[in-house]
């Protein structure tokens, strides 16, 4: 990178925000001046970057003037009202929300898959959703090699999916189940301590949800596989944090465990755990504060004649690599 940039983080005090903060800072991007933005409510916190105090700034439509890069974690809502002023004031929005996400005119990217569609930008690049991008990391490279068919897909969410409020409902249910106190669940729709649930976002007409339907037609858009075949189920589980899949795999051609583990040992973005004579396999405390996205479990499909399909459980944390992460290797690709 050939200058330092202006940036600016939009949502600086959230969960993906703060985390936008430390990777700016660990990846040693660029920066000439940074701004944090967020709603009236936490105008005046500061946050640290680099050993130095920046006092947050409130959102408005006037918050990008010489802004290169900015970075939205904030929600749809607000990425639809505020993304048009900081396009119109100069700036690149890379924007964390679903508000764009399957915008014809807008990339949807994940820097290991698709880094060639950010430059095709008309101001907006979109984040794709978190399960949508630890999937697509593992499976791409296999994809690459033997031209992937079908994939269904079960996730296993984190509390921190759903944000602070997400994390702070688990602990705190834990602690009253501990106690023997009464439950009254307010951010989830039932208890989540010691509980699952498959329902994450709004169930839709098919009576699929919002992020299982994100997962089928963000991976057809970022693969540039309108036809592949997608199906899914989201659980909301009793962790903290990183996301976990179990995904069964359909290819045009034969692939064998082995040749799978060969292609992932080398991939982008990849770390192979894959010996289960040692117990050893991706899991969310694994996950939990790293950059890659962990594959294991690698097996041949037992329930096909042939050799077309695999297994595998992925992890990676929907944070990092899901959000925050990614959204910054958009910037730099820029």
């Amino acid at each position: 990178m050939s200058k330092n940039y202006n940036i600016a983080i939009v949502g600086a005090t959230g969960a993906v925000g703060t985390d936008m903060l430390r990777v700016l800072a660990e990846r040693n991007f660029p920066v000439k001046h940074l701004r944090l933005l967020a709603s009236v409510r936490s105008k005046g916190k500061k946050l640290l970057f680099k050993g130095k105090e920046i006092e947050v700034e409130e959102l408005t439509h006037d918050s990008f003037e010489n802004i290169d890069i900015a970075l939205f974690s904030a929600g749809a809502d607000r990425s639809k009202e505020f993304a048009p002023s900081a396009v119109k004031a100069g700036a690149v929005v890379v924007d964390n929300s679903s508000a764009f996400r399957m915008d014809p005119e807008v990339p949807l990217v994940v820097p290991e898959v698709n880094p060639e569609d950010a430059l095709k930008h008309k101001g907006i690049i979109a984040n794709p959703n978190c399960s949508t991008i630890i999937m697509v990391v593992s499976v791409a490279p296999l994809h690459k090699a033997k031209k992937l068919k079908r994939i269904i897909a079960s996730t296993y969410q984190a509390v921190s999916g759903a944000g602070v409020q997400g994390m702070q409902e688990l602990e705190k249910q834990t602690m009253q189940i501990i106690n023997k106190e009464e439950i009254k669940p307010s951010k989830f729709p039932h208890q989540i301590a010691f509980n699952l649930f498959p329902h994450i976002d709004i169930f839709l007409e098919n009576d699929y949800t919002k992020e299982e339907m994100k997962m089928v037609f963000e991976t057809q858009k970022i693969m540039s596989l309108p036809n592949l075949q997608v199906n899914c189920t989201c659980v909301r589980l009793p962790v903290l944090r990183a996301h976990s899949e179990s995904l069964l795999l359909e290819f045009e051609e034969d692939i064998t465990p082995e040749e799978a583990r060969e292609i992932l040992k080398s991939a982008p973005g990849v770390k192979l755990l894959d010996n289960v004579s040692e117990n050893i396999y991706p899991m969310p405390i694994t996950a939990s504060g790293k950059d890659e996205v962990f594959v294991g479990r690698i097996r041949q499909d037992i329930s096909r004649n042939d050799k077309k399909g695999l297994s595998i459980f992925i992890a990676g944390d929907q944070l990092l690599k899901g959000a925050a992460l990614n959204a910054v290797q958009i910037a730099e690709l820029l």
